[in-house]
Order: structure tokens, then C-alpha cells, then sequence
């Protein structure tokens, strides 16, 4: 249907007319209702009154009707306008949300990579509360070496042994002169052993962490008393040893 402003007689000088921009809004709006529901009587006066004169059909609202269907598409276009603006707020908590468990996750991953390094980096003396008895290389014919491959702590038979550092069990038993022992293969590739024991709480394959009981102190094998023989090799076999004193004192033991 095409839209004019009428003009003549057949429209009340009072009316306010709409151009055809107007009417082609309400034409859009129809299928919401809201021509129809507000302006059918004007709508229906109209076309009959166009059939009996044979003019150029058209619409003339009242400034009422027109009103309502502005407001009606300015709180559409606020209700689309607040709905983009919650859209984008929502979308900002959720990036918000993930940059903040992303940072956390990081420092947690951060924390727990320094619990790790401290914990490898983390010695003990092998005998809690003791001193060296005897020392590195020192000469006698008590050894088939003829000097001492290790150095021997002060300790009763019965006293706990601890694992100086982290690492993982290779060798457990008897071993010769050295009785019942213990072998470890530490974190950074060394080795430790530990001599003479009357009591092995761990066993081949387990890892161990810095100052856990690993056995007891003893008098098997060639000894004169009790006491743990500890030596730090390069190896896990005998002949290999290096300075226990030197390695423990680098690793921030204090003997």
C-alpha cells in the first residue's frame, strides 16, 4: 500500500498527518500488533473511505498512536543496547576469571617447582647429633686398602641411619667387610653408602628423601665396635669413593 498525505476535505484540518517514512514504520511494526491493536479503526475508516471516493488509499494516525510505536522502538533499541552491554560485561568476568586461575595455577606450578628444587638440593648428616670418629683416608691394617675409603660416625648400635639426601635405593644386604649395607644413588648422580648396620629398613628400587630412617646402626662386618661407615662414591661400587667430608660440606652438611 502506498503512502501519501492526504489532503482536502476528507481529513479534519486538526489532524496531524505522517509522511511516508512514518507510515513505513508502522507497516513494520504491524506483525508485532501494534498497529493493529491501536489503530484499526483508523485503519478501517480509511480504506472504506478510499473505496467511496477512489483516491489513493493512505494512513493518518494521531500523535497517540505515533508516540507509542516511537516508544516502543527506543526501548527496543535500549533493551538491545543493555543486553550488548551485560554481553560484554559477562564476557570481561569470564576472561577476568580464567586470567586469574591461569595465575594461580602458575603459581602454584612456580611454588611447587621450588618445593622440588629445595627438596633435591635439601642434605643431612647420616647420624643425627654425632661427629667423625675416624677420617677420610686415614691409614691402618684394619682396611684391605690400607687406608679408610669413607669416614666413620660416633654411634650406640641401634641408632637411627638417615639418608642424606633424595635419591633411590640400589643395593641393600650384606656386603663383606662392610656387613649389613645400603647403597643410594642421589639426585645428582653420586652415590652414598652406608656401613655395618644391624638393622636395613629399606629395600632395592624404593626413593628416599633427605633425613629419612633408612636402618640402624651396627657392628657387622670387620669393626671393633659400633658405628656407621658412610662414603660418598662416584660409583656404587667399591674403589670409587671421593671426600665424604668435602661432598657433604658442598651440599651445606655441616660435619
Amino acid at each position: 500500500m502506498a503512502f501519501t498525505r492526504a489532503t482536502g476535505k476528507h481529513r479534519r484540518p486538526t489532524r496531524m498527518h505522517r509522511t511516508t517514512t512514518r507510515a513505513a514504520g508502522i507497516a513494520a511494526l504491524a506483525t508485532t500488533g501494534v498497529v493493529g491493536s491501536l489503530a484499526a479503526p483508523a485503519l478501517a475508516a480509511d480504506t472504506s473511505s478510499a473505496e467511496q471516493t477512489g483516491l489513493t488509499p493512505v494512513i493518518s494516525i494521531g500523535d497517540t498512536i505515533a508516540d507509542k510505536i516511537d516508544a516502543q522502538a527506543d526501548a527496543q533499541k535500549q533493551a538491545a543496547e543493555e543486553a550488548a552491554l551485560k554481553k560484554a560485561a559477562a564476557e570481561a568476568a569470564r576472561e577476568k576469571a580464567a586470567a586469574k586461575a591461569k595465575a594461580e595455577r602458575e603459581a602454584k606450578e612456580r611454588a611447587a617447582r621450588e618445593a622440588e628444587r629445595k627438596r633435591l638440593n635439601t642434605f643431612v648428616a647420616p647420624i643425627a647429633n654425632s661427629y667423625v670418629s675416624t677420617g677420610y683416608q686415614a691409614s691402618s691394617s684394619l682396611w684391605s686398602s690400607g687406608s679408610h675409603t669413607g669416614i666413620d660416625f660416633h654411634a650406640a648400635s641401634g641408632t637411627t641411619v638417615h639418608a642424606v639426601g633424595s635419591g633411590t635405593v640400589v643395593e641393600t644386604g650384606w656386603g663383606g667387610a662392610y656387613g649389613n649395607q645400603i647403597v643410594i644413588r642421589m639426585h645428582d648422580g653420586t652415590y652414598t653408602q652406608y656401613g655395618h648396620l644391624s638393622s636395613i629398613g629399606v629395600s632395592v628400587g624404593q626413593t628416599v628423601t633427605p633425613g629419612q630412617q633408612i636402618g640402624l646402626s651396627g657392628a657387622t662386618g670387620n669393626t671393633t665396635g659400633p658405628h656407621l661407615h658412610f662414603e660418598a662414591r662416584t660409583t656404587p661400587e667399591y674403589g670409587s669413593d671421593i671426600d665424604p667430608v668435602a661432598y657433604l660440606r658442598a651440599h651445606g652438611v655441616n660435619v
